[in-house]
Parts: C-alpha cells; sequence; structure tokens
C-alpha cells in the first residue's frame, strides 16, 4: 500500500530548500510570493541564495541539516525544492527517515530531485511530487505547469491529454506511476534508491545529453530487467540534446522506439514532462491510467 502525504488547505506551510546545486535567492521571489498568492505559509531555508559550497548551495552538511529539520518539523506540509543540479545523491544516505514517515508531507521536485522520488518509494513506499520547482514561477510560458502543481497540492487529481505521436504503441494500462530523470534514474539502479518497475507506469526525461549517452542508458534500462514488465511507458522532452562528430544517425525518439522495439507495451512519445517549460506535476508512485489511441493520449490519475 503506497502512503499518500496529507494534501494542502490554505495556511498550511511549504519550506523552500536547495539540496543540490546554487540557487540565487532572487530567483525564488516570484515562487514565494505566488505560494503566499495560493494561501499558504512559506518558510525559505538558509541554503537558498548560500554561496558557501561553490557549485553547490552550501557543504554537504549544510544542505543535509536543513533537509533533515524540514523533513522532522511536523508543521511543514510540504517542501519545495529550489533546483535541482546535483547534489542530492550525496547526502540522501545520511538522512534519517523516522520522523517523516510517521508524518509524510509532499516531497516536490525533478531533475536530481528524481534520487529522493526513487528512494521514498522503494524504501517507505511514499508518495512524492515530480513538478516544477521554484526556478519555473519565473518563466511565463510554463505557468500550465506551475498551475499544475496548485491543482496537484490541493489533492485534486491529476489528468493531462496530448496528441498522438508517428511512433506511439497503441494500449490501455493502469498502474502506479513512477520515473523521473533518465540519467539520475540509471545512476540509481544497483543502490538503496533502485526502483522497481514491475506492473508500473515508468515516465521518462532528460536534457543535454549525447545521444549515444542515451541509447547506453537505455541499454542499461533492458539489460537491468527494468523494462521486461513493465505496464507502459511514457516519454517525456529529451531537450537540448547534442551528438559527437561521427553522428551517432538516430534521432531521439528513433533512439527509444529501436530499444523498446520488443516489448509489448503500450509507449507514448513527447508527453509535457521535461526541463523546459513543459512540465506538469505528476504523483510518483500513484496510480494512473495511461489510454493511447490513434488520436491522443490521456494519462489520467486513477
Amino acid at each position: 500500500m503506497i502512503k499518500i502525504p496529507p494534501y494542502l488547505y490554505p495556511g498550511d506551510t511549504i519550506a523552500i530548500t536547495c539540496p543540490a546545486g546554487y540557487m540565487a535567492a532572487d530567483r525564488a521571489t516570484t515562487c514565494i510570493s505566488t505560494l503566499q498568492q495560493w494561501g499558504y505559509e512559506v518558510w525559505v531555508g538558509k541554503t537558498l541564495g548560500n554561496e558557501s559550497g561553490n557549485y553547490f548551495s552550501g557543504t554537504d552538511e549544510e544542505r543535509m541539516e536543513e533537509l533533515q529539520a524540514m523533513l522532522d518539523d511536523s508543521t511543514i506540509r510540504a517542501i519545495l525544492f529550489g533546483r535541482g543540479g546535483y547534489g542530492l545523491g550525496r547526502i540522501i544516505d545520511k538522512l534519517d527517515f523516522k520522523k517523516f514517515r510517521k508524518n509524510p508531507k509532499w516531497l516536490i521536485g525533478f531533475s536530481d530531485i528524481t534520487v529522493m522520488h526513487t528512494h521514498l518509494l522503494s524504501n517507505y513506499r511514499i508518495a512524492s511530487l515530480h513538478a516544477p520547482m521554484a526556478g519555473a514561477f519565473n518563466v511565463k510560458s510554463a505557468v500550465d505547469s506551475v498551475l499544475s502543481l496548485q491543482t496537484a497540492l490541493a489533492g485534486k487529481k491529476t489528468s493531462y491529454s496530448i496528441p498522438s505521436h508517428p511512433f506511439n504503441k497503441k494500449g490501455d494500462v493502469s498502474g502506479p506511476l513512477i520515473g523521473g530523470n533518465l540519467a539520475l534514474l540509471a545512476h540509481v539502479i544497483g543502490t538503496v534508491s533502485d526502483f522497481d518497475t514491475k506492473n508500473k507506469i515508468l515516465f521518462i526525461e532528460d536534457t543535454g545529453e549525447y545521444l549515444y549517452n542515451v541509447d547506453r542508458m537505455l541499454y542499461q534500462f533492458k539489460r537491468s530487467g527494468k523494462f521486461d514488465k513493465l505496464a507502459g511507458l511514457v516519454i517525456g522532452g529529451f531537450t537540448e540534446m547534442k551528438d559527437t562528430v561521427r553522428p551517432f544517425g538516430k534521432t531521439i525518439h528513433e533512439i527509444i522506439r529501436d530499444v523498446v522495439a520488443e516489448y509489448d507495451f503500450p509507449v507514448c512519445y513527447d508527453f509535457p514532462v521535461s526541463h523546459d517549460e513543459h512540465n506538469v506535476a505528476l504523483k510518483n508512485g500513484v496510480a494512473y491510467r495511461l489510454k493511447i489511441t490513434a488520436g491522443k493520449v490521456q494519462l489520467k490519475e486513477a
């Protein structure tokens, strides 16, 4: 049984922390004011704008201690991560989830935060939110994605519909939704944050990778059995892909299509979950229905 944290009401507190890369404090101003307009109290951690960690938003100890305090504080109802980048994997094994397990709250983010999503679900069977972080509130074209976060936090069931893609494989399946950034999902394989894909709907996205490296990561999924009993596959945005001097010879969609061609689970492409403005909120670990027809794709919370 998946434990779903309580949804939020006006007056509840959302904390903002940066467990990975550095984020300037002024980049969170719009986010803070918007959350307050939605009716929430906002507690901003000291890691936001903290330059003591060079690339990181503080030392490993500073980031770990602040996140631990927020996990333990029962007055905080959700934690919104400021940004991803890299760094959560350096501290996650030092975190103590004993109090959090008794009083779970929504943990919100994507990219590097994928490590937290898989860790919570695999070890404690607690749902979390793969959704826009603080920086997205500054992007006017991301308003729909930001509003999807508001909808999810309030406990309304999420439902998304998109046009069909030529490479789609039709089907109608249901199961727990899991996933996130492809590179981070590949990196947690074989660790205590590893994830189980049996009878699950998996979604993946990535940015800034070489095409050959995406192919390599997908083959790691194949060789480790992640595709063997999968219920369905949702392909999000793969933005700013790079190629080598000698071209790989395939587009990103062709790479994915060819790797999963042997499997019979349904697959959809160009779903609005990505590193660009199209990044709708998805409840990691929660049951969804994926219906792919010749004309459209619908991903709906069960």
